[in-house]
């Protein structure tokens, strides 16, 4: 029986590293592989955490999202601007995320190839941010740049490349500063978690709400609401560089079990 105390651990790593740049994909396959849980939490359960990133994308961002639609009537070209960019980055990684889902859950659920994906984004992202330049704002992306980040975006699907990680990489390539690559991939992150989560949410109606589900909801919307904030104040003074030694440092974690069980 899959437990509440595992669905809060599940919540908890699954807010925390929804917006980090490590892969939630990747720890929700690694953590139960690492401690052997057998119990598969479901389709609902995986629903519910990622409404729960999106309750926290929705409590940090409400102005910047109320003030982009509201941009559409009242002519602030600024904001108006924001949105057709999201909408740019937004569209190519959701149909390409969509074609290739299914293939990306059966082909790399192995934890031999997370970590390799874990480590390959963690050594591009240590790249990114060391070669990057220091000089744009999100207001000074082009819809190119745009086209570009959402379509690393769509790399996401395979676990251990992490939306974050890819399109926070893809930024900093791009010269984005720290922060500004940060606040522009949680913005993009909110259409595309929220799309995902309205196609699957019907699919669990029947089942009801468990304490599982609301435990995992509850974990994930307050671990992802302090990521977030951590995050971008993280960034304003430091690099990405942790979380690239992180990425690797894990990669070298599981294979290392891997072989042991063998």
């Amino acid at each position: 029986m899959f437990s509440v105390f595992q669905a809060i651990v599940l919540g908890i790593v699954q807010g925390l590293t929804e917006f980090l740049p490590v892969s939630s994909s990747a720890h929700l396959i690694l953590v139960p592989w690492l401690f052997k849980w057998r119990e598969d939490p479901g389709l609902a359960f995986d629903v519910m955490l990622h409404l729960g990133t999106l309750l926290a994308l929705l409590v940090f961002y409400w102005r910047e999202w109320l003030e982009m639609v509201m941009s559409i009537a009242n002519g602030n070209r600024v904001q108006r601007r924001l949105l057709l960019l999201l909408i740019v980055a937004s569209v190519p990684g959701a149909i390409i995320g969509v074609l290739l889902e299914k293939q990306a859950e059966t082909i790399f659920r192995s934890p031999v190839l997370v970590a390799i994906t874990l480590a390959t984004l963690g050594i591009l992202l240590w790249a990114a941010d060391k070669f990057g330049a220091e000089k744009r704002k999100i207001g000074d992306l082009t819809f190119l740049d745009a086209l570009l980040i959402g379509l690393s975006q769509a790399f996401a699907i395979i676990p251990g490349v992490s939306r974050s990680g890819a399109t926070i990489t893809t930024a900093r390539f791009l010269g984005v500063e720290r922060a500004d690559a940060a606040n522009f991939s949680f913005l993009m992150a909110t259409p595309i978690i929220a799309g995902a989560g309205l196609l699957e949410v019907r699919k669990f109606f029947h089942s009801g709400l468990t304490p599982q589900l609301g435990w995992g909801f509850a974990a994930s919307a307050v671990f992802g609401l302090l990521a977030i904030v951590w995050l971008l104040r993280f960034v304003r003074t430091n690099s990405y560089r942790p979380f690239a030694i992180y990425r690797i440092a894990l990669a070298v974690l599981v294979v290392a079990v891997a072989l042991a069980r063998a």
